[in-house]
């Protein structure tokens, strides 16, 4: 893993979003570099069939290629999108257990939607991400 240049703010005036999988705020100084969403897919972008938490890990290790594609790892993303078919808590668990894994205690900002559907039938979890290059 390369040095973490990110700043990560969780105020105590707001409550601990780590235990959810992410941070309040993240700073970092460098480039900007957006990575489109990312899902469950096979090497001709079809959606993997599966439970939503094999999708979530397939989804994110898709993240990671497409980061290690711009020379970039999960330490220099500094906010998510995530989007949720059918959102419950049980997802919601699912998620921050695969985030904490992949981010330890150094969690990104992140916006999470609930949605009826995504782009592919079959998607039932998809991730965008902002990074930095220092």
């Amino acid at each position: 893993m390369t040095d973490d240049h990110r700043t990560i703010t969780n105020p105590a005036t707001l409550h601990d979003p780590t235990p959810f999988g992410y941070s309040h705020a993240v700073s970092a100084p460098g480039e900007l570099v957006f990575i489109a969403g990312q899902y469950a897919s096979d090497s001709t972008g079809a959606p993997v069939p599966g439970d939503f938490a094999s999708q979530v890990e397939l989804a994110l290790d898709r993240l990671r290629s497409a980061l290690e594609g711009v020379g970039l790892g999960y330490e220099h993303v500094v906010r998510l999108g995530s989007f949720i078919v059918d959102h419950d808590g049980e997802k919601l668990e699912a998620l921050g257990k695969a985030l904490h894994t992949r981010f330890g205690d150094r969690l990104p900002a992140q916006t999470l939607s609930g949605v009826a559907a995504l782009a592919l039938p079959g998607m039932l979890f998809e991730i965008d991400a902002m990074a930095v290059r220092p």
